[in-house]
């Protein structure tokens, strides 16, 4: 306490200090700091950047637009013969199977057990009846439309057309195409979505004309013999592609199933020349379809599994 109040007590104002400087500044000017001239090329570096990337998005759009008008003013691409339709399918059997078939093999399966129907219905469902009963000629009434069985001649649970498709919604759409020719026997649907096997199986006990199916639950029904195939004499494939660009023959797990049911039950019918194919939609040309078989999306997988 003595200590301090002499301090207070001296008059004696107390020496500042003054700021060491640096002995190279000394007799120079101070001046506002200037940016450094790296951050200067930065800047201009990073609005070139944005620029330019504005530019390639302009012409881009520009790009795209011009290429879209030259896309409309092309004609379609021309229809595949059947021969070119036979020629696919079998490629993507082989392929889809890692299977080779022989000279002999390809010998056996003609031209003529394809349904031509492809380019000229487009997406119009409506229009499916008129080839599905040219298929059938003077017969097809008897064969699409009587609902009575003939003991011997017409077994229950086998239709004479089988559609598949890759959903149960696709396969009742397909279904509409041809319901003037279900009015007295009944077309079956064979999907597990909102259908039981059991109901499946007792439906299939009655005389069926027309059946319209997914890949896995179709296979089931023939293993356990509840749908036959002795009046199997077309199957339907729709290989429209959906909105994500996927159809029966490059939806992976749908694919797969459809080519185990088609080796196991289809192909011996084909190759004896008693089955004919009918596949509705655009056969893709080249590499169209390449990759989009290999592997889904994380949301195309849970759309499969719902």
């Amino acid at each position: 306490m003595k200590s301090r109040s002499r301090e207070m007590g001296s008059g004696k104002p107390e020496k500042k200090q003054k700021p060491r400087q640096n002995p190279k500044l000394k007799g120079k000017p101070l001046a506002p700091n200037k940016p450094s001239s790296k951050s200067k090329k930065t800047r201009t570096k990073k609005n070139k950047t944005r620029q330019n990337d504005t530019d390639r998005i302009i012409t881009k759009n520009k790009t795209t637009t011009v290429t879209g008008n030259n896309n409309n003013n092309n004609p379609p691409p021309p229809a595949a013969s059947p021969s070119q339709q036979l020629s696919y399918f079998l490629s993507q059997f082989q392929s889809a199977n890692g299977v080779q078939l022989s000279s002999l093999e390809l010998e056996s399966i003609k031209d003529s057990c394809i349904l031509d129907v492809s380019q000229e219905l487009g997406q119009d469902v409506m229009r499916l009846k008129k080839p599905i009963k040219e298929a059938f000629g003077v017969k097809w009434k008897e064969e699409l439309c009587e609902g009575k069985l003939i003991e011997g001649k017409i077994e229950a649970g086998s239709p004479a057309v089988l559609v598949v498709a890759t959903s149960a919604l696709r396969s009742i759409e397909l279904l509409r195409g041809l319901r003037s020719l279900t009015k007295e026997c009944h077309a079956v649907k064979l999907f597990s979505k909102h259908m039981k096997i059991d109901e499946q199986v007792a439906l299939l006990k009655n005389r069926v004309n027309i059946a319209s199916g997914t890949p896995s639950r179709i296979k089931k029904l023939i293993d356990i013999e509840a749908l036959g195939l002795s009046r199997l004499s077309v199957i339907l494939l729709d290989i429209h592609t959906d909105i994500k660009g996927y159809s029966l023959l490059t939806l992976p797990q749908v694919r797969d199933e459809f080519w185990d049911l088609y080796k196991n039950y289809f192909h011996p019918h084909l190759s004896q020349g008693d089955l004919r194919i009918c596949l509705y939609g655009p056969i893709p040309n080249g590499n169209e379809f390449k990759g989009k078989s290999l592997e889904l999306a994380d949301g195309d997988r849970e759309h499969l599994d719902s």
